[in-house]
């Protein structure tokens, strides 16, 4: 028995004494940003770092040295940019003094990704904070305006705009902000609420029609009545955000707040490591691994079965997929399968296809039929972002996981 172990130990030892992170994407490619203020403690920063993360939130002027210094970037907060009444401006000349100001002190900092503007505005702040915008653009033009959107549960009111659309168009129109980024938590009771998938839909749309990439901002700890966070809930997050073409993950919050009944960050309010830390790692080295392919590709379609959400298509209009059927082993009562399929192109006509498993407590083992019966998948490990045969084990999906699939 003891030899029997040693043998199936074996390869396990070899892969763990041979497996290292993979190589990074950078900040301008793909964020993987923590929402919220940054550290300026180097220690905590280069943890941040550990746990595969390039943005480390909204910096002071003064921290971007040490920022760079731990190899990530963040969004400087100062109230010479974010500091007004957005409906009740000063005049120009003192706006293009204060931006002048910040701007002289941040100028060829390599931590600088951009400027941390406003989070969840009201549509009649726009137009105010496309001023700030503007001017920061003039002054250094490769530094991003920041400003996070309302979730598509807000109501008309509370968006300022008659619709969802409207309002995240606003982004890019008046703000000229080369991103979207909203966020949308909706974690209940053990499953994702609908509205999750529904706000995706709709910002890919917007996204797609203004060439402008979108970012999630997603649930990393507990709030009120949220789930806690588990590998599940990371990877339905990350996957779906992926399945859908997003192009940056933000996390609220790497450190826990002291805030009643916030709770289970990566970091606790006594700035120890929790269990979530080592989640929130893992789900960090996975879009590492699947960045350099997920940048070449276009988003084609997003398929949900058995039911889409407001918004969203079934899976028999993919135009790729015939069915998938997602079974369970040794099950007495088999849960019914949820799911969501994508599809994507390359540049050079390559097909692609991501499945997600939507179910935040069941495992399930695939077997997908494609439309066209003379083609083969081809994995993409979310370990090595190489290639790699569909077989044996390779196609079950965790609760929440998601794979990527080439089509050959």
């Amino acid at each position: 028995m003891r030899f029997g172990l040693l043998v199936w130990a074996a390869p396990l030892l070899l892969a763990a004494q041979t497996a290292h992170p993979p190589a990074r994407v950078g900040a301008h490619e793909f964020p993987l940003m923590a929402w919220n203020d940054s550290p300026s403690d180097p220690g905590y920063l280069r943890q941040m770092y550990e746990a595969g993360l390039n943005v480390s939130g909204f910096c002071k002027p003064s921290d971007l040295d040490r920022v760079a210094a731990a190899g990530m970037s963040c969004f400087v907060t100062d109230p010479r940019v974010n500091g007004y009444d957005w409906t009740r401006l000063p005049n120009d000349s003192v706006l293009r003094a204060n931006v002048a100001s910040l701007v002289d002190e941040v100028r060829g900092k390599p931590a600088l990704l951009g400027f941390f503007l406003r989070d969840e505005p009201h549509a009649s702040l726009m137009p105010g904070l496309g001023r700030v915008a503007a001017l920061l653009r003039k002054a250094l033009p490769d530094a991003w305006p920041y400003v996070n959107l309302l979730s598509s549960r807000a109501t008309p009111e509370r968006l300022g705009v008659p619709t969802y659309s409207d309002y995240v168009r606003m982004l890019p129109d008046i703000i000229h902000q080369p991103f979207l980024s909203y966020d949308n938590y909706a974690l209940i009771d053990g499953d994702a609420l609908d509205s999750f998938f529904t706000n995706l839909e709709i910002v890919r749309r917007v996204g797609l029609q203004t060439k402008t990439p979108f970012w999630n901002c997603i649930l990393a700890m507990a709030i009120d009545n949220d789930m806690e966070p588990s590998d599940a809930t990371f990877s339905l997050q990350v996957y779906s955000t992926l399945a859908y073409g997003g192009r940056g993950i933000e996390y609220l919050e790497y450190f826990t707040p002291d805030i009643p009944n916030y709770r289970l960050a990566p970091i606790d309010q006594f700035g120890d490591k929790t269990p979530v830390w080592d989640m929130l790692r893992r789900i960090n080295f996975q879009v590492h691994a699947l960045a350099p392919v997920l940048l070449t590709l276009h988003s084609m379609g997003v398929y949900h079965f058995p039911e889409p959400p407001e918004g969203g298509r079934p899976l028999s209009e993919s135009w790729l997929v015939r069915s998938v059927q997602m079974t369970q082993r040794y099950v007495r009562r088999p849960a019914g399968p949820r799911f969501l399929v994508s599809e994507f192109n390359d540049s050079r006509g390559k097909s692609y296809i991501m499945l997600v498993n939507k179910d935040l407590r069941n495992s399930f083992q695939f077997t997908i039929e494609l439309r066209d019966p003379g083609r083969t998948l081809t994995r993409i490990s979310p370990v090595s972002g190489q290639p790699a045969p569909l077989g044996a084990d390779m196609n079950w999906l965790a609760p929440g996981g998601g794979v990527l699939l080439r089509i050959d």
